[in-house]
């Protein structure tokens, strides 16, 4: 160190620091201005793409809240659909059951009549039958009876003493 201080030279030291001076006018006038000038333009380029970047994902978020809505609406409606499905079924069903319970109420209140229709015309021609048979025995048993001539006046007298006058 003692050496650096007694070969100092004062011109020599005038002229690094002139130099030196001057250097660093250059730098910044055609160094340090175009650095600063980058560096800053790539800090606001960095802010921006961030900027960029949250504004997207705010749209991503808006996006899915407005997928995630329709998706209920859609949802909503299927099942609002399910249910009419189901409510029409049921009214279908409901509506043949009744209609198939008329028609059997009115086959069986046909089923009735015809019945009755057939028991009526039996009886009709039981009762016909009865009364050909009832006929034909007593017209034998009257032949029979009447056959002889004694038989005939007791009949008639009979009958005669069961019919009174008034």
């Amino acid at each position: 160190m003692e050496k650096l201080i007694n070969e100092f030279s004062l011109g020599l030291f005038f002229w690094q620091t002139l130099l030196f001076i001057l250097l660093l006018f250059l730098l910044r006038k055609y160094a340090w201005k175009p650095i600063l000038n980058a560096v800053n333009e790539r800090e606001e380029g960095i802010k921006n793409a961030l900027q960029s970047a949250e504004n997207a994902k705010k749209e991503m978020q808006n996006l899915q809240a407005d997928n995630d809505k329709l998706l209920k609406e859609a949802r909503a409606e299927r099942e609002a659909m399910l249910k009419e499905a189901r409510e029409i079924k049921e009214q279908m069903i409901s509506d043949a059951k009744e209609q198939a319970g008329v028609e059997a109420n009115k086959m069986i209140k046909q089923a009735q009549a015809a019945i009755e229709s057939e028991k009526q015309a039996a009886v009709a021609e039981l009762k016909n039958q009865v009364a050909t048979l009832s006929v034909e025995i007593a017209e034998k048993v009257l032949t029979e009876e009447l056959a002889d001539k004694s038989k005939q006046e007791k009949l008639v007298e009979k009958m005669l003493g069961d019919v009174t006058l008034n």
